[in-house]
């Protein structure tokens, strides 16, 4: 018998059942999910630490490695978004007083800022102003002044629509005795990406971009490099639930008797599993010329509506999502909303520092940021970000939302921003 009475009555509103919207997702990510991985999300559940659910485990690391293109033992998934591996791989790379040195052209590399300097790393900026890349030379300005353990590049910066190239910067930090991170969670899937051809000792990656699997997972492979100063810290990581020696162990990649360090999100993981199993199927290089193609019929698309695209040269275009400036006159967030509640399909406005003209805390937040990085321009950017992920890459969606954008154009009221 309840000895109190209850203070709280069932919420009415989970009393009537789940309605989901039928939306198609063309924003940066989450994307919609293929009926292969929705089919796998209705599995039943098994023991997270049973031989059928290790199993999978190892199967899903041989799938890292194939879209990661590495042969690292030390490759396993993270129980929570790409966030959480980015902070993952700091926590475990840097300890106080490190040296760390983090492009910063886009929210990501402000984010990385961010933790290094919660971690007490001597934190190295190189900022650019939206649209910004980074060419070796620069990024060799940086090694040679800060002398940092850690270089941190997103390769998609999913904020700003920019693809950074990588080829040389691996073997540029080590001869400079520095560790290569990398964000891929923008383009794992949709560009070429090769972990150990291209001398990178930390990737990560997150399942809902081009994967097309739910939010909630992330893919992290390190080099022996890596490790090896993991392995030598003198400190122990801040985290234990992102401690890489345990989170080894667990996923089977040190050889040793597994051991419970937490209780994975056994469904989330079969989706993983078949999302990697369709692009194993369809094939890498193909699922790359799929987004290219899509990304340059997208383009022209746009720009036969008038519109200009953010990134200029089509060599720094993410194929994944693409950024696209907002006409003058015009207001990011009633174009969105038009597009949305007409034709449900979701584009995105910009994030962080392509957000545009903001008001109040946002405006506030921006000036901060500028604050700590006085080299970033007064310049505010108003852009709008589309999508093309995984299944989503087609021609016929590229026509849905480009004729959605011309009716949103026509409507939306210009105003003085």
């Amino acid at each position: 018998m309840a000895s109190h009475k209850l203070l709280v009555t069932p919420p009415k509103a989970l009393l009537k059942p789940l309605s989901i919207p039928n939306q198609l997702l063309l924003g940066p990510g989450p994307s919609n999910l293929p009926p292969r991985i929705m089919a796998a999300g209705g599995l039943q559940m098994i023991g997270s630490m049973s031989k059928d659910m290790y199993q999978i485990m190892d199967e899903i690391k041989e799938g890292i490695q194939y879209v990661f293109q590495t042969r690292n033992p030390l490759t396993l998934v993270i129980s929570g978004s790409g966030h959480c591996a980015l902070e993952a791989a700091l926590v475990n790379v840097l300890e106080p007083g490190d040296s760390f040195l983090v492009g910063a052209n886009g929210i990501w590399g402000q984010r990385a800022v961010d933790i290094g300097e919660r971690i007490g790393a001597r934190v190295h900026p190189m900022t650019k102003d939206p649209g910004g890349h980074y060419t070796l030379q620069e990024v060799e300005e940086g090694l040679a002044q800060h002398k940092p353990v850690l270089l941190f590049l997103t390769h998609g910066e999913s904020s700003t629509g920019v693809l950074q190239p990588l080829d040389g910067f691996g073997e540029l930090c080590h001869r400079y005795k520095c560790l290569l991170l990398v964000d891929s969670v923008a383009s794992l899937g949709g560009t070429p990406l090769y972990m150990d051809r291209q001398g990178i000792d930390i990737l990560y990656s997150g399942s809902q971009k081009a994967l097309n699997a739910p939010p909630g997972t992330s893919l992290i492979s390190f080099s022996d490099k890596a490790k090896k100063k993991m392995y030598s810290r003198k400190t122990k990581p801040f985290s234990f639930y992102l401690d890489i020696k345990w989170l080894a162990n667990f996923w089977g990649c040190d050889d040793q008797p597994r051991m419970y360090h937490h209780t994975i999100p056994v469904i989330s993981l079969y989706s993983l599993r078949e999302s990697l199993a369709l692009i194993a199927e369809q094939g890498l290089e193909n699922s790359w010329r799929q987004h290219r193609e899509a990304a340059a019929y997208l383009h022209g698309r746009l720009q036969a509506l008038g519109l200009q695209l953010f990134v200029k040269d089509p060599a720094l275009r993410l194929p994944t999502v693409t950024t696209v400036a907002v006409p003058a006159g015009y207001d990011w967030r009633d174009i969105v909303s038009y597009v949305i509640d007409h034709f449900d399909i979701e584009i995105m406005g910009g994030l962080g520092p392509s957000t545009g003209k903001v008001r109040g805390s946002a405006s506030r937040a921006f000036c901060r940021n500028q604050t700590r990085h006085p080299s970033l321009s007064r310049t505010v950017h108003q852009v709008l970000r589309i999508g093309l992920l995984g299944c989503n890459a087609t021609r016929e969606n590229v026509d849905r939302v480009t004729e959605a954008l011309r009716a949103a154009l026509q409507h939306c009221p210009k105003k003085k921003l």
